[in-house]
């Protein structure tokens, strides 16, 4: 099978998951090893997790919360990225995951490296990214036209896009973030990078 014949990986994300972006630094080089792309979904969890019945498993008060927030800056240590838990936690994301959309119909590599500013922005400088003013100063300084931005924000089109997004998440499966899925099959968790590897690598196990 040549490369051209590999199909796509699919990542679903939300720029409020700390797993989700800790897999954001790592899918798009561990597919290109393979020679594969990946295609990026944000979505939002909030209406994953209405439509699954599920709760965010991070609350910052139980065992699982507290553990998971240890894990959320271990798991960083472990890859080597960056990490500075935000202030504010978590955060509506529809803006950020609209630009998101509006940007990818256009270009696909600027989409990219805004959807990295964004998860950046949020995991490490900070920013409330759930503010239409911060997603739109993230996109001015990829020099993204900041008026028609704001403009297509606000378009039905552009939010019935994430709407659609989120679901086809749900058709598929997507249950949290990040869910990867390589020829049908589904990985949860930045934690199954190495699963991820061992299966691109044999080309299934």
């Amino acid at each position: 099978m040549t490369d051209s014949d590999k199909s796509p990986i699919d990542f679903w994300f939300d720029f409020s998951s700390p797993y989700g972006y800790l897999m954001s630094e790592q899918i798009d080089a561990l597919a290109a090893k393979y020679g594969r792309k990946v295609r990026w979904h944000p979505v939002l969890l909030g209406v994953i997790f209405q439509a699954t019945g599920s709760r965010p498993p991070a609350d910052g008060v139980s065992a699982k919360g507290k553990y998971m927030f240890t894990d959320f800056h271990r798991s960083a240590r472990h890859l080597g990225i960056p990490y500075n838990p935000p202030s504010r936690f978590p955060l509506p994301t529809q803006n950020a995951a609209r630009a998101y959309y509006w940007l990818h119909s256009q270009d696909c590599g600027l989409a990219r490296r805004f959807a990295h500013a964004v998860y950046r922005g949020f995991f490490v400088d900070d920013l409330d990214i759930s503010s239409p003013d911060t997603v739109l100063d993230i996109a001015a300084g990829l020099e993204i036209d900041r008026a028609s931005l704001a403009a297509a924000l606000q378009t039905p089109e552009v939010k019935a896009r994430l709407k659609d997004e989120c679901e086809r998440a749900l058709a598929a499966g997507v249950f949290g973030s990040p869910h990867v899925v390589i020829d049908g099959e589904a990985f949860f968790g930045a934690d199954r990078l190495g699963q991820i590897e061992h299966w691109l690598q044999t080309g299934g196990f």
